[in-house]
């Protein structure tokens, strides 16, 4: 069995790093491209274009198709504003759980990954093992979208990609897609005593979201898989600012909206937002208008359960079922290249995913370093 010990050693180095999105993540990069070198990996860069942080892509084994590729990102959520009874930066170990930010979400896996690529460096391969460490995953899976046209001709065409977001080490085959957006809700100012006479982009906003809310309703009744806990599509409003003063009539409201949509259904929601826009528009007097920019997306995941890798991972895991999660990953960049990709890693999203106080089981961790010890084995001539 893999040792537990040295896994620990790296997650508490790895958490060391404040690597909150809103910071660089070079120097945790630095260390771990040192390290990867070292133990005889092939280590390639890969800039933020502001060069700010940077992801890696590091391979050892034949230079071949085929092997396995472990995929996780090095950036963590914030802490402010969270009250914490452990260190946020520190690996606390009490009982039978550690805490830090970023064990669970997903520094836990990366230290297991890094663990596993240690030993690969003293073993004869015949299939290569591939990691891949990405930045700014947190807000909205910005740094592996921006990695990839460097990536995509590195990664060459592994068997199996693991992405190690925490599912308790159950097989993850699917998540759901995401696409956020700025809406701009346009009226025109005057003065509230004569408040008839103008549009208030308030009201147009107020009109916008009461049909979102509708469209809400439309999806809970439409397209169901019920295989997540919310087996359908979602719409959500977050923010809303507008408004100058009580005396003037405001004509600019701002609001931030997401859908989360279930798999090749996005088009056809961003479809019916576009269509609520322009209805809720013409519904008042020019110059009323509603404008809608895409902010990010990234897209879902979504195997099918019959495919013949699942039953190839079960032989890395010891599980036989599969979930499907409901939070977004990297994963579906890595499918959308055509290959055969899963997500799979110590912890829970629920339990402690950007919670304060996160924190690790030490079974889950255990469990992890299990499946890589037989991923090396696997690979291992």
């Amino acid at each position: 069995m893999h040792n537990t010990s040295r896994t620990l050693e790296l997650l508490d180095h790895l958490i060391a790093y404040p690597t909150v999105s809103q910071n660089s993540n070079l120097d945790l990069i630095v260390w771990a491209e040192s390290h990867l070198r070292d133990w005889g990996f092939d280590v390639t860069r890969i800039w933020s274009p502001d060069r700010t942080k940077a992801g890696l892509f590091a391979r050892i084994g034949p230079k071949v198709d085929g092997g396995i590729c472990l995929s996780g990102h090095t950036d963590v959520v914030p802490v402010e504003g969270q009250h914490w009874t452990h260190p946020h930066f520190t690996l606390s170990h009490v009982g039978d759980r550690v805490y830090g930010r970023g064990s669970t979400d997903m520094k836990g896996f990366v230290a297991s990954a890094l663990a596993i690529a240690e030993q690969a460096g003293k073993h004869t391969l015949k299939a290569p093992l591939s990691l891949v460490l990405s930045y700014d995953e947190e807000i909205g899976c910005v740094g592996i979208r921006e990695m990839l046209p460097q990536l995509t001709p590195l990664l060459g065409k592994p068997d199996l990609v693991i992405v190690g977001e925490p599912t308790s080490m159950q097989i993850a085959i699917g998540h759901k897609g995401k696409a956020a957006l700025s809406v701009t809700c346009t009226g025109e100012s005057g003065h509230s005593a004569l408040a008839p006479n103008f549009v208030n982009a308030i009201h147009v906003a107020s009109h916008f979201i009461a049909e979102i809310r509708a469209l809400q309703s439309r999806l809970m009744q439409g397209t169901q898989d019920s295989a997540y806990d919310i087996p359908y599509s979602t719409v959500h409003v977050g923010t809303i600012s507008g408004g100058r003063a009580l005396n003037i009539v405001p004509d600019l409201v701002m609001l931030s909206m997401e859908y989360r949509h279930l798999h090749n259904t996005g088009p056809d929601i961003l479809g019916d937002i576009n269509a609520i826009a322009k209805r809720t528009a013409e519904a008042f007097a020019a110059p009323a208008a509603i404008s809608i920019e895409t902010l990010n997306t990234y897209p879902g995941l979504d195997v099918n359960i019959a495919h013949p890798v699942i039953d190839q991972t079960r032989q890395l895991t010891e599980k036989t079922g599969t979930i499907k999660v409901a939070f977004g990953t990297e994963a579906g960049f890595f499918a959308g290249l055509g290959l055969d990709t899963l997500v799979i890693g110590p912890g829970s999203m629920a339990a402690d995913g950007h919670k304060p106080d996160e924190g690790l089981d030490l079974a889950e961790l255990r469990a992890c370093d299990t499946m890589m010890a037989r991923v090396l084995e696997q690979l291992s001539a």
